[in-house]
């Protein structure tokens, strides 16, 4: 995320400015130019904000350096002049690169700070603190800027949405909405639950999918290039000799030959439907398209699903406060399910038939179809008694609890599966190789290469 200010003029002459906050500088100016248009507005300059590195002296005193965030460089300038310093050099950061802090270091920001709150201390004494204990330098400089926007009075949800490049979508909308709401303390909690339940999942999905996928093609490539390189020199000496091999060796001399003749086919056809498809599937269309086939995915499928399930419920339960405020926490939890498929279908089919045609949730839920039979009959169960929100709880905490225990099951299954599969080439490699040595040339053909020898010594 970037900050923008721009500086413009009306058509009687007068000079307004304001900010915006966009993805990137290309998407402000799109936004600040269209601004300018509708409203009939000249601009005169667009800045961003951009990090600049200072040195100053106040008289003989010992000269400080620092780091400043400003939209220009007489903005820094000015601040340090006010506060007494006359010998002032100001240089823009030639590599202002923020990467965003780590998963783990924003759940340590979110739960040390429900826990703190839940002793009754106030906010601001709470950001002092986790601000000088945090060590990434990045989140440490993003809290130190939403300290001092939210000591000025400025709009929470306004402040947090700047930082989502840090917190994140959903974690910036909830941490901008706890300090407006009446229970700062309850909505951190649950945003750092949310948080925790997301990391562990994705952590056990990459126990489960990624490291085994990562195993197996190292695997392959070792046995590829033990096939294409190493495993001929040795067979194609007996071959020299008009040795007849046995059919393993014979069979995997073959594949060699077919590996070596067509490898930059073979090497195409592996690369280049993996690169169609990570650009297809980094489009809208296509993340839709594969976060709805993971839903379906054979064994990890039905616990992504559930998983799914589980985090909107947990989300719903965190924001929803009434029948009469419904859509809004539904489209938030949607957005917090993290599976484009689910959320398009929220939004695009559940929220207007609630909107348009007035139906209730469970009905709606249904017409989404991503919903499983069990949350569906829940969810109706919960709306018919008036207890939607308790509902979306027990469900959360119901389906936590199932994939949780299936996944460390899959997990040992898949590394089962691995073992088995490293098992079984190994076994293969060896037999080849013992079959190798097994081969002993005829006599007969050996007798007719010595006397050749005999007959035509080699000088």
């Amino acid at each position: 995320m970037v900050e923008c200010r721009f500086v413009a003029e009306n058509p009687s002459g007068k000079v307004l400015s304001g900010s915006l906050v966009a993805e990137n500088l290309s998407e402000a100016k799109k936004k600040i130019n269209a601004m300018a248009e509708k409203n009939q507005l000249k601009i005169k300059s667009i800045d961003k904000k951009a990090a600049w590195i200072y040195t100053a002296k106040k008289g003989n005193e010992k000269p400080i350096k620092g780091e400043q965030k400003a939209f220009n460089k007489q903005e820094v300038i000015d601040a340090l002049t006010r506060l007494g310093y006359d010998k002032i050099n100001v240089n823009k950061k030639l590599l202002d690169i923020n990467p965003p802090p780590p998963v783990q270091d924003v759940v340590t920001f979110v739960k040390i700070s429900s826990e703190l709150m839940d002793q009754k201390l106030p906010f601001g004494e709470v950001m002092n603190l986790l601000i000088n204990d945090t060590q990434n330098k990045t989140l440490r400089d993003t809290l130190k800027d939403i300290n001092n926007e939210l000591k000025k009075g400025a709009d929470s949800q306004v402040v947090f949405s700047r930082y989502q490049s840090v917190f994140g979508k959903f974690t910036s909308y909830m941490l901008g909405l706890a300090s407006k709401s009446g229970n700062m303390a309850e909505i951190y909690r649950a945003t750092a639950k949310f948080l925790e339940r997301q990391m562990e999942f994705k952590k056990s999905l990459k126990s489960a999918l990624i490291s085994p996928f990562v195993t197996v093609f190292v695997l392959m490539l070792a046995v590829l290039y033990y096939i294409g390189y190493i495993f001929p020199e040795t067979a194609l000496m007996f071959a020299k000799f008009g040795i007849d091999l046995p059919p393993m060796t014979a069979a995997t001399l073959e594949l060699s030959d077919f590996l070596k003749a067509n490898i930059f086919l073979i090497l195409g056809s592996i690369i280049v439907p993996i690169v169609v498809l990570g650009r297809f599937f980094a489009t809208p269309k296509g993340r839709i398209m594969k976060d709805k086939y993971m839903l379906k995915m054979p064994v990890m499928g039905n616990l992504i699903h559930k998983t799914v399930i589980e985090v909107f419920c947990r989300v719903f339960y965190t924001l929803y406060s009434g029948s009469a405020e419904s859509i809004e926490p539904i489209r938030i939890a949607a957005e917090a399910s993290d599976n484009a498929y689910f959320e398009s279908q929220i939004k695009n089919v559940a929220i207007p038939l609630m909107v348009k045609k007035g139906i209730g949730i469970t009905e709606a839920f249904a017409a989404a179809n991503v919903f499983t039979e069990t949350a569906l009959n829940r969810f109706h169960s919960g709306e018919e008694t008036g207890t939607l929100k308790n509902t979306a709880l027990q469900l959360a905490n119901y389906y936590e609890s199932e994939t949780v225990f299936r996944l460390k099951s899959i997990i040992e299954l898949i590394q089962v599966i691995i073992s088995m599969i490293i098992m079984v080439v190994m076994i293969g490699l060896t037999l080849v190789s013992a079959e190798t040595a097994t081969i002993s040339p005829d006599p007969n053909k050996m007798k007719s290469v010595l006397e050749f020898v005999r007959e035509y010594p080699v000088c």
